[in-house]
């Protein structure tokens, strides 16, 4: 497995390329945007890691340009620490965020795991006839391919997994704290934002009109579930 590692401040690269590499990760280092996407481009990655403040090109506009062709997980950096930061870096397409400064043995538990939902989401396995609907939506589990009336949708690792969630449960309501605690198997702190941002995100992709959804509706006060098909 390849991470890229890109941050203005080298101190910072290298400490994370020792954790990394001990876990044998191959790790490439970029130390602006314009040089974490050319690299992007020659290299196969499969994890990025990336600083929201830097020259040239900033994480969160690389971010977006990377989204723009990839679905490999994104861990943005910064030492901002306010929702609003946070819940920008999920806006452009991070699978998760970590705040300056950062427990790096903390840091290597959300490298693990953002890659084994992205092995998971990416490898096909045995054939299961794993095919769910709920009306024009389509979940094909073994391919990892979401379509809406025919079209497919191009999810991201985390999105993926949410919907899955709430269609194999069919009419059943998940709290925020349900969702976050089955989908990144930690305790729900604080999470109202962030998991909020994904369920938007999925709206965004699967419904013609988001503020009238078909499929994933809200419970007010209770959570969210996708509407059982007749």
């Amino acid at each position: 497995m390849t991470i890229l590692v890109c941050d203005d401040d080298r101190e910072i690269v290298e400490a994370i390329e020792i954790y990394l590499a001990q876990e044998g990760y191959e790790i490439l280092k970029a130390y602006d945007g314009e040089e974490a996407l050319s690299m992007m481009k020659s290299n196969k990655v499969d994890l990025l890691i990336i600083d929201v403040m830097m020259p040239k090109l900033d994480g969160i506009r690389a971010t977006l340009k990377i989204r723009e062709e990839s679905s490999i997980p994104i861990i943005i950096l910064s030492a901002k620490t306010e929702d609003a930061d946070k819940i920008l870096g999920l806006n452009v397409g991070a699978d998760d965020y970590v705040t300056k400064p950062f427990n790096p043995l903390e840091l290597v538990a959300r490298v693990k795991s953002q890659i084994r939902r992205y092995t998971t989401l990416s490898s096909s396995g045995e054939a299961s006839d794993a095919v769910y609907e709920a009306g024009g939506l389509v979940i094909n589990d073994d391919l990892k391919k979401v379509t809406v009336d025919g079209e497919e949708v191009k999810l991201t690792p985390i999105e993926y997994n949410i919907l899955l969630l709430l269609v194999k449960n069919q009419g059943k309501v998940f709290s925020i704290s349900q969702i976050y605690e089955n989908i990144w198997n930690e305790e729900a702190v604080g999470v109202d934002n962030t998991v909020a941002v994904h369920i938007r995100h999925i709206r965004e992709k699967i419904e013609i009109n988001p503020k009238e959804p078909r499929y994933l509706k809200v419970v007010w006060g209770v959570g969210y579930k996708i509407e059982k098909s007749n």
